[in-house]
């Protein structure tokens, strides 16, 4: 405890003994009988500022811990599922097809690769990643059942442009492609809002409370005790007044608060269901099974149709067709579903109910730090403190954010002059909202690239390292399958994938447009 607070509080004690100054040199607290000195006054400024931000970090801190344990969660809910997809089609496929899927692992293993990283929030375009996929896997299988005959990447290359002509795997890419893209696009946007969301708390907690505030807090709290009154508490309107004009700018945050808070739980509620998130992942293997059965079956039509398209092909490879290695069994999804759709129904459920109860966050502040400091009981509005004496509190209370805040007796502010970090954040939730609208329809996002701290630093979750950060799930690492002679790699359809987008300057350059054009 200072100096300062130890001379208030024998200035409490002792005042009708003491009153050894008359108090024209108060500049905060009313003039008047008092023991304590203007330069009590300026240290107790610096205290108030110090209690004040240090319980709105602490609230915020609060919230964040909240939003972190759900962005952990989800996260690693999503991931167990794609891992577990990864798996399942590894066994099974091993099983069913043995050695055609095994000297052709690494278009399965790609494609789970690019979707990690998609979700991770890499630029990778789903759709020339699913489209990619399917060229490469016709012509693995073109490849096998023409054993007999000498292909070269030309060939594979005219083979793999008739994909779109000939639909050799039915409607499955097309239904997969819907698929995918809807759920993949919603979780990531999800874990993104969530990990925004903290970002937002973090960055408006740490904003500095100005020198009006701080003095508007100090006659609320401790002029009591310069005047003798330590017993004396604030009336509830008179704090209400201080703590919305210190939290003006906080409070302007709630439109677009609520507007994301709404647009998560929409979101979420997507998640479980017939065609929820679980049955995506864990249906993966069975719909790329039927897929490659499909062309199997119309093996013989497939290949007439493709020798017309590009040109006979001549002799020179195995002694026989690979007809019969591509024979396979049932290939089924051996999760259990029933146990993970319950998994989720709980998540969605709990996050829900906490995205609802902070809803109201940033306009119920001033109530949350009045509430232990007010006067209570029988007439206390009448001996409550109301910053001159103990007295009731006549002012009306103002009404939440800085426009409200015009006729506020008790905080001056300029209600023309916003905090600009506090309207910086307004606008990351706008835009952040924006595009869990779009995921709801099913349209991707424009990402920053976030694959390299999305869970851990940088992420936004947590201040001051007071999150521990979550262990990553990963694919279980297997003894790698011998490898057999390999069919050429079309690179040309490989590639097609690494022309990514360049970085779009746009998003980054919106929210400095519209602060300028607000001006």
């Amino acid at each position: 405890m200072g100096d300062d607070a130890v001379l208030l509080l024998r200035c409490s004690h002792f005042h009708r003994v003491l009153h050894i100054l008359p108090g024209e040199h108060l500049r905060i607290c009313p003039q008047g009988y008092t023991c304590c000195t203007s330069g009590m006054e300026d240290n107790l400024v610096t205290l108030s500022r110090r209690e004040i931000e240090g319980l709105l970090k602490e609230a915020g801190r609060s919230l964040q811990t909240s939003l972190t344990g759900q962005y952990k969660a989800f996260d690693g809910y999503f991931l167990e599922m794609l891992n577990r997809s990864a798996n399942s089609l590894q066994e099974t496929f091993t099983a069913s097809y043995g050695l055609l899927y095994i000297q052709n692992s690494q278009v399965f293993s790609d494609l789970y690769a690019d979707l990690r990283q998609y979700y991770r929030g890499s630029r990778v375009n789903l759709e020339e990643v699913l489209n990619e996929f399917w060229a490469r896997l016709l012509e693995k299988l073109f490849f096998q059942a023409n054993k007999q005959y000498s292909i070269d990447e030309d060939y594979l290359e005219c083979v793999s442009k008739q994909i779109e002509t000939l639909r050799p795997f039915g409607e499955t890419p097309r239904v997969m492609k819907t698929m995918v893209t809807r759920t993949f696009v919603a979780a990531r946007s999800f874990v993104q809002g969530l990990a925004v969301s903290g970002d937002v708390v973090r960055k408006v907690s740490q904003v500095q409370l100005s020198l009006d505030c701080m003095r508007a807090m100090m006659r609320m709290t401790y002029c009591p005790h310069c005047r003798g009154m330590p017993s004396a508490r604030p009336c509830a309107n008179y704090c209400s007044n201080v703590m919305k004009g210190c939290l003006a700018n906080q409070a302007d945050l709630n439109t677009e608060w609520r507007h994301l808070a709404e647009t998560l739980m929409q979101v979420a509620g997507s998640f479980h269901g017939t065609f929820g998130v679980d049955s995506m992942f864990l249906s993966l293997p069975s719909r790329i099974s039927d897929a490659m059965a499909t062309m199997m079956e119309n093996m013989e039509t497939t290949n007439s149709k493709l020798f017309q398209a590009c040109g006979d092909i001549r002799g020179g490879g195995a002694s026989s067709t690979g007809v019969d290695d591509m024979k396979r069994g049932k290939v089924t999804s051996e999760d259990r579903l029933e146990t993970s759709s319950n998994t989720m129904f709980k998540l969605v459920s709990d996050v829900t109910a906490r995205l609802r109860d902070m809803q109201p966050y940033w306009v119920s502040l001033p109530s949350i730090l009045c509430s232990d400091r007010v006067a209570t009981g029988t007439g206390a509005e009448d001996k409550c403190w109301n910053g001159m004496n103990r007295a009731r509190y006549l002012p009306e209370v103002m009404g939440d954010g800085l426009a409200s805040q015009i006729n506020n007796p008790e905080v001056e502010i300029d209600i023309t002059k916003p905090d600009m970090t506090i309207r910086q954040q307004i606008m990351e939730l706008k835009i952040m909202t924006h595009r869990l609208r779009n995921a709801l329809n099913g349209q991707d996002v424009d990402f920053q690239d976030t694959s390299d701290d999305v869970s851990g630093s940088g992420s936004g979750m947590c201040a001051d390292n007071t999150c521990s950060r979550g262990p990553r799930l990963v694919v279980p690492m297997t003894d790698r399958p011998t490898f057999y002679p390999m069919p050429p790699e079309n690179k040309k359809v490989k590639s097609s994938s690494s022309g990514q987008n360049l970085p779009c300057i746009t998003i980054h350059l919106l929210p400095l447009l519209i602060l300028l054009l607000r001006r």
